[in-house]
This record gives structure tokens, C-alpha cells and sequence, in this order.
């Protein structure tokens, strides 16, 4: 599964550059200073890592609780389901809802102090920015979130969605350096192979909640295994 945050994350980040790639491009790193510009990106990769690790916590933490009451197993089928559904249901379907708005004056207070970040340059400025950038909202950081809820802990969960950001480094990092490179058919091309994989990621979940039996893929859940050992006895 961890496999799959990294992989959706690398993928994913086609569609995070035509999201948060103006704030990249925006980033006051030093131009004159090579080592110093290098730092200062990573600092705003850790301020993002940071952000959707807290993120993570969070939602694992609400995983977690449905699992105390017995329910991970259906969690995780109804996530995949969620997952596929997203995909398949056509985006003008949801555009006709404002599923922000509930959030919409968190969200303008973060991009304020985005803006008013991105004027400054002091190295801690790149941290700031970097987490806030975590916080804006993103359909596929909604889809890293949803297998974080299904991982089952905090702990997993604040995992998956950190790994989920170190896989939108190197192409968040290409935006910052060559922007051009990032234009034309090679770009179309993973841009519609996105949804295709958060499909087989959902089909992942849903198997995993089957338990099939199958190692590590859908393993037997540990409560049938307890039954079948008091059976034996």
C-alpha cells in the first residue's frame, strides 16, 4: 500500500503542478546561490511532508476508531469503492457541488498567508510556505486521504500520506527548475493514465477488504483466524 502512495504521488503530481505549480514558480529562491536555492526547496518539501503527515495523522486516527468498533474490513471496500467512483462519475456531476465551501474561510485565510509568505525570504519563509501549500485543497491529496483513513492507525496513516508527498517531489522540484519541461504530450499522456491507476488503487482496497486470504494482498482477518484456532480446539 505504501507502494501505492509513492506511485500516486509521482503520477498524481502532473496534476499538482497545474494546481500548486504557480506557487513553485513563485518561490523567492535564491537564484545567485546554488546550494543555498537547493535547501531552500527542500525546506519547502518538508514544510509540505510535514503538512500531509499531520493530515494524515489525523485521518488515521479516525480510521483507527472505526476499526476499535469492528469495521475496517467494510472501510476499506467502501473507500475503494469511493476511490473508483470518483473516477467514474463525470466531473461536471461534481462541479455542481462546492464541496469547499464548508471550508472556504480556512482556505482563503491559508492563501492569504501564502501570498503574504511568498514575499519574504528568510529560510523559515520556505517552511511556511511549504506547509500551507499541504493544506490547500487537492482531488488527489482527497484520494491519498481516503486510503489513510483505510490504513487503520495514526501512525499509518501519517506514513502513507508522507510518502505520498516524497513521490510529488522530484516532478514539484522539475517545475521549479524547467517549467517548459513540463509542457506538451508526455504530460497529456500520464494526466490520463492518473485515473486508471486511482481505479486499480480502489480495486486494491477492495480486495484487501474481502480478506481473501492472500498474503499481504487481502490477508485473513485476525478475528477469523482467532475463531478458526477456537474451532480447532
Amino acid at each position: 500500500m505504501l507502494f501505492s502512495a509513492f506511485i500516486l504521488g509521482l503520477l498524481g503530481s502532473f496534476h499538482c503542478v497545474g494546481m500548486c505549480g504557480p506557487i513553485a514558480f513563485m518561490l523567492p529562491v535564491d537564484q545567485s546561490n546554488q546550494v543555498k536555492k537547493i535547501s531552500q526547496i527542500a525546506i519547502y518539501h518538508f514544510g509540505r511532508l510535514l503538512a500531509y503527515s499531520i493530515i494524515g495523522l489525523v485521518f488515521g486516527l479516525i480510521g483507527k476508531s472505526l476499526n476499535i468498533f469492528g469495521y475496517q474490513q467494510q472501510l476499506s471496500i467502501i473507500i475503494g469503492i469511493l476511490m473508483i467512483l470518483v473516477v467514474v462519475i463525470p466531473q461536471k456531476t461534481f462541479n455542481k457541488y462546492n464541496f469547499s465551501k464548508p471550508i472556504y474561510k480556512l482556505i482563503s485565510k491559508v492563501k492569504s498567508a501564502l501570498g503574504s509568505a511568498l514575499k519574504k525570504k528568510t529560510m523559515d519563509t520556505f517552511l511556511t510556505i511549504g506547509f500551507l501549500n499541504g493544506f490547500l485543497p487537492c482531488g488527489l491529496v482527497y484520494m491519498a486521504l481516503f486510503a489513510a483513513i483505510a490504513s487503520g492507525n495514526a501512525l499509518n496513516g501519517s506514513l502513507y500520506m508522507a510518502v505520498f508527498g516524497l513521490g510529488t517531489i522530484p516532478l514539484m522540484t522539475t517545475a521549479i527548475y524547467f517549467s517548459q519541461f513540463l509542457k506538451g504530450t508526455a504530460r497529456q499522456r500520464i494526466q490520463k493514465a492518473i485515473p486508471v491507476f486511482v481505479v486499480l488503487i480502489g480495486a486494491l482496497f477492495i480486495i484487501r477488504g474481502m480478506g481473501l486470504g492472500i498474503p499481504y494482498l487481502s490477508p485473513t482477518p485476525i478475528s477469523d483466524l482467532v475463531s478458526n484456532g477456537l474451532d480447532c480446539h
